[in-house]
C-alpha cells in the first residue's frame, strides 16, 4: 500500500469538520494563473457561505498584509464576526495562533482552501496530517501561480495522505439530506441553477402532505 493512503478518512459532517481559509489576498490573486479569478472567488465565496450556513466553523489567517494586500472583499462580505489571523509564517500551521484556532473547535476533518496551492494550501494540509488531523484540499477553491505548480503540490499532498475535493462536493457531503432546514441556503450559496428548482420541490410536497393531513383529517 502507498505512502499516504486516504482509506481511513471518515465521511464530512457538519460536527466532525472545519473551513481553514488561507492567504485569500488581494495581492496574491493576481498571480493565479490556473483557474479563472471570477471563478475562484465564486468557488471560495460559495463554499464559506455554505459551510456558514451549516455552522461549520471557518477560521481564516492572511500573511503579512503590508506585502500581500488585505482579505478579497467577497470574502469579507460573508465573514461577518469572523476575525482573521495575520501572521508572518509561510506556512500557516507554523503559528501557533491558527494551530490553537483549529484544535479549539475540537474537530479533525481539516478542509483547507488557499492561495497558492503548492505553498499555502499544501504546507499546512501536510503540517495538519502529521499532527493527527485527516486534510482535505478544496482544489477548485484555490489557486497558484503556474499549472505546473498546482499539479505538483496536488500530487505532493496526495503522497502525504489529503484528499483533494471540489468546493460543491464538500458542502452537499456535509449537507447530508436535502430535506434538512438548510438545504436551500446551502444550494443557494453554492449558486446552482438547480438550486430554485430544490426550493420549488420542497414547496410542492409540503403543499401536498398538507393537502393529505387535511383529507384524512377530514
Amino acid at each position: 500500500m502507498m505512502a499516504g493512503s486516504t482509506q481511513h478518512s471518515e465521511r464530512l459532517t457538519r460536527k466532525n469538520a472545519l473551513l481553514l481559509l488561507v492567504d485569500h489576498q488581494v495581492g496574491l490573486y493576481t498571480g493565479v494563473r490556473d483557474i479563472d479569478i471570477l471563478q475562484l472567488k465564486h468557488n471560495v465565496v460559495a463554499l464559506t457561505r455554505s459551510l456558514l450556513a451549516l455552522k461549520v466553523p471557518v477560521i481564516v489567517t492572511t500573511t503579512t498584509e503590508k506585502t500581500w494586500g488585505p482579505l478579497i472583499p467577497e470574502l469579507t462580505d460573508v465573514l461577518h464576526g469572523v476575525q482573521r489571523i495575520e501572521r508572518t509564517t509561510v506556512n500557516a500551521w507554523d503559528d501557533k495562533r491558527v494551530v490553537e484556532a483549529v484544535k479549539a473547535t475540537g474537530r479533525k476533518n481539516l478542509i483547507v482552501t488557499g492561495i497558492s496551492t503548492d505553498v499555502c494550501l499544501a504546507f499546512p494540509a501536510m503540517a495538519a496530517m502529521a499532527d493527527g488531523f485527516q486534510s482535505y484540499a478544496v482544489i477548485d477553491a484555490s489557486g497558484g501561480f503556474s499549472q505546473t505548480q498546482v499539479d505538483m503540490g496536488i500530487l505532493r499532498m496526495q503522497q502525504a495522505g489529503v484528499v483533494p475535493v471540489g468546493y460543491s462536493n464538500v458542502a452537499i457531503e456535509i449537507l447530508a439530506d436535502n430535506a434538512a432546514p438548510e438545504a436551500e441556503a446551502v444550494y443557494g450559496a453554492l449558486g446552482m441553477p438547480f438550486s430554485t428548482l430544490v426550493f420549488g420541490l420542497k414547496q410542492y410536497y409540503s403543499q401536498v402532505g398538507e393537502k393529505e393531513k387535511s383529507g384524512v383529517a377530514a
